[in-house]
């Protein structure tokens, strides 16, 4: 038997905003998800750089080094960031968040810079396994407030780190192990600053295609007033046959790609599909979706706008990795909304 990704992706403009910015990527080796900022097609360019390059993965030999090969794309995506902004001065300012998974059999590496995020499904508990970069999580984390506050904090959309090509990019990272079972959700702050951490609970528990539940996801990011882009990845873990061949394709969704799908080569269990090229400037209202991971886009540079909402965990749910797994990142979240 082979351990392989039963995944879905979906992307969607939400009510409020006139383009999307984010960008997605799914294929049974790398899930991706970035939330690109800096005002309509910055945004839009800046994730789908990310993106791009971050789907090289999918189609190079990377050995067994997953972390040093997701992180050299990572600083390949701000580097590449750099060199447009000084070619075109009037693209300073755009940048993108984002959370990535590159996957070898059961071990993944993950890389995160921004405020989108990544959680687990493990065992009925609800585990997030990021950290936001922002503010008022720097400021919770110091004790200098409460989560409460820092739901209505005036500087609650201030990000601390992004990918923008102005620097040195400082990623978090994280070599992982998951287990046949586990449930993964990537998604920008479109899903998690609109729907509380208890419904995502029951969505992913009690549905059981990925594709269906990345469409309840975003249906109900927009029953919740649907203030920014929504996007969000969602893979199981399971064990196929060594036989079975490739059963889903590579999808890129939302600014990078408008959900086109490309079918994926046989070189893994679930099938790495060759990445579409992106689309800097894509202007989609529609929803865009395939099987696998999130996207969704945000205002200009540094800040981003989210709801008034109470965060909300309830019973099952926790801000850190079961105490078996390496490399856990306790993540308080941001604001959050009930949803029904």
């Amino acid at each position: 038997m082979t351990i392989a990704l039963r995944y879905a992706a979906r992307s969607d403009v939400g009510l409020l905003r006139e383009g999307n910015e984010d960008s997605a990527y799914a294929s049974g080796r790398l899930l991706a998800v970035a939330d690109g900022m800096g005002g309509h097609a910055h945004g839009e360019v800046a994730s789908s750089v990310a993106i791009a390059a971050l789907s090289s993965l999918d189609r190079d030999a990377f050995g067994g080094d997953l972390l040093s090969a997701i992180e050299a794309a990572v600083r390949d995506a701000n580097h590449q960031l750099h060199a447009m902004v000084a070619r075109d001065p009037s693209l300073k300012g755009m940048g993108t968040t984002l959370t990535a998974m590159l996957w070898s059999g059961s071990r993944f590496a993950l890389v995160h810079v921004g405020d989108s995020r990544a959680y687990l499904l493990r065992n009925g508990e609800l585990y997030q396994i990021t950290h936001d970069h922002t503010l008022v999580q720097s400021l919770v984390d110091d004790g200098r407030i409460t989560q409460e506050e820092a739901a209505n904090h005036p500087q609650r959309s201030i990000l601390l780190r992004a990918l923008d090509g102005s620097g040195e990019v400082d990623p978090d990272l994280q070599d992982r192990e998951a287990q046949v079972g586990d449930r993964y959700l990537l998604c920008s702050d479109g899903l998690s600053t609109v729907v509380s951490a208890e419904t995502l609970h029951h969505t992913l528990t009690t549905i059981d295609d990925p594709e269906d539940v990345v469409r309840q996801l975003i249906d109900l990011a927009n029953r919740g007033g649907g203030p920014d882009n929504i996007t969000c990845v969602v893979a199981d873990v399971i064990e196929v046959d060594d036989l079975q061949p490739p059963l889903g394709a590579a999808a890129v969704v939302g600014a990078a790609g408008s959900g086109r799908v490309r079918s994926a080569p046989p070189d893994t269990p679930r099938g790495a599909g060759p990445p579409p090229s992106p689309r800097p400037n894509p202007y989609s209202p529609t929803t865009t979706w395939t099987t696998n991971p999130c996207a969704r886009p945000r205002p200009p540079r540094g800040v981003r706008a989210k709801a008034d909402r109470a965060r909300k965990w309830p019973s099952g749910c926790w801000s850190s990795p079961p105490r078996s797994e390496s490399a856990a990142i306790s993540a308080t979240s941001g604001p959050r909304a009930s949803s029904t």
